[in-house]
């Protein structure tokens, strides 16, 4: 699956925001960790492995651990988010009467 022009223009995002792009600070992870977890609130899915290919043919990430950390990352907060939208709470006023003990 392709990126979507939304996920490019986070990722260029990213991109911008790291000064120091041989290593992410703890900061940096959790803003990333944000960006991904608003992307997919809103809808958007991505392919990590493009995330990966898209940071290495950007031409500014020469050290290959902080590209590996936010495709990690990616990953991470697609497949939480994923797991976590299967789970409906129903709140007790919700269950009426067959919910009785």
């Amino acid at each position: 699956m392709p990126l979507t022009n939304n996920v490019i223009i986070k990722l260029n995002e990213i991109t911008t925001m790291i000064e120091d792009k041989s290593k992410l600070t703890e900061s940096e992870v959790e803003e990333i960790k944000t960006i991904f977890r608003n992307l997919v609130k809103s809808g958007e899915r991505y392919d990590v492995d493009e995330i990966e290919f898209w940071f290495e043919n950007e031409g500014s990430w020469n050290t290959k651990e902080p590209r590996i950390r936010i495709a990690n990352l990616s990953q991470y907060i697609q497949d939480k988010f994923q797991q976590t939208s299967h789970l409906r709470i129903i709140s007790d006023d919700d269950c009426g009467s067959s919910c009785s003990l």
